[in-house]
């Protein structure tokens, strides 16, 4: 009965042109290439006393090769990929695992340590990138429009400043990609997803610490992207002019994270979307489908199972781990 069950939603599927898109975003913690290129962190310069060698890069390509291999997600979001060329050794590794993205970019414009990119199944119209500043200090944004059944959908791959810097810092980028959504409309269909260093409520938990309110109480995801007005469940959620929804308040308060700092769940990584992709459109999201992933194999003493490096002295690559995030992922629905 639950096969014939199965089957015949399948055929209505097909019948009606309803098709499933997930998407996903993952930061894969310093995905180095081997070329020798003077910004790399000192752990992480090819072939010297650390370790950072074929045979320790070649287990890392197979560990987050299997995370990606066992999201199969249609489009994924990365952060901290070093390169073009980082980016294509994963892409080939995929492959050779059976897991075939035919398309790709990265945000390599701007010089940063580490930047963001993105693998898709879908073709895209096209890909760029949308500068924040000048300085190493911001990454730049990978901004990518597809069109799909018809209808146009962008994703905004982000990397915000990491919590050694102020919220001040984080602003600036927000700032900048809302310059950006403004430019399109917020009446397209828009993802903006990443490393925001940023938790779904941070202008509630950034005021324990006061290193990071250097901006009087506002934030970048949360005021500036005008997350702040929509803490209910997606069916619920009412818009207000020029803002996003964060999907993170769509699931259990206890399925909310994708890093752990000292026991505690935390949220880094966010996906965020317009208000057309709430609204049943011909691309809309799936309620209640955000989740973390979370793998058994993932975990270490009850934390994401991050790459080990040794702190000895001389810092070395023990070849084991993942990252010290969880990828986040979200389903979408695609009608005709």
């Amino acid at each position: 009965m639950m096969k014939f069950l199965l089957l015949t939603l399948l055929f209505l599927a097909q019948l009606f042109g309803e098709t499933t898109l997930k998407i996903a975003t993952y930061n894969v913690e310093n995905l180095f290439d081997l070329k020798k290129s003077g910004d790399e962190y000192e752990e992480y310069i090819p072939n010297g006393t650390s370790e950072w060698n074929q045979q320790t890069y070649k287990i890392k390509l197979k560990n987050i090769t299997q995370v990606i291999k066992d999201i199969d997600a249609d489009i994924i979001a990365l952060q901290e990929v070093e390169s073009l060329q980082a980016l294509l050794d994963l892409r080939f590794a995929l492959k050779q695992n059976g897991l075939y993205y035919e398309h790709y970019a990265i945000a390599d414009k701007k010089n940063t340590t580490v930047k963001v990119a993105i693998l898709s199944k879908l073709p895209f119209v096209y890909a760029q990138e949308l500068s924040v500043t000048r300085t190493l200090e911001h990454r730049n944004i990978l901004e990518t429009k597809f069109r799909i059944e018809g209808k146009e959908l962008y994703i905004f791959v982000n990397h915000w400043k990491s919590k050694s810097g102020a919220e001040s810092e984080r602003i600036i980028s927000a700032k900048a990609f809302m310059k950006r959504a403004k430019e399109i409309g917020f009446d397209k269909n828009m993802i903006v997803l990443g490393d925001f260093n940023s938790d779904y409520e941070e202008f509630v938990k950034f005021k324990r610490k006061r290193n990071h309110n250097d901006t009087d109480g506002i934030t970048g995801i949360n005021h500036i992207l005008g997350t702040i007005n929509q803490r209910v469940e997606a069916k619920e959620a009412t818009f207000a002019k020029e803002s996003f929804y964060n999907l993170w308040y769509d699931t259990e308060e206890e399925k909310r994270y994708s890093y752990i700092f000292k026991g505690k769940k935390e949220v880094l990584d966010n996906i965020l979307v317009s208000p057309t992709l709430l609204k049943g459109s011909s691309i809309s999201y799936i309620h209640k489908s955000i989740t973390p992933f979370e793998k058994e194999y993932l975990f270490k003493k009850e934390k994401p199972y991050r790459w080990e490096i040794s702190q000895g002295k001389v810092k070395k690559h023990k070849g084991k781990g993942y990252s010290d995030h969880l990828a986040v992922i979200a389903k979408f629905k695609v009608t005709k």
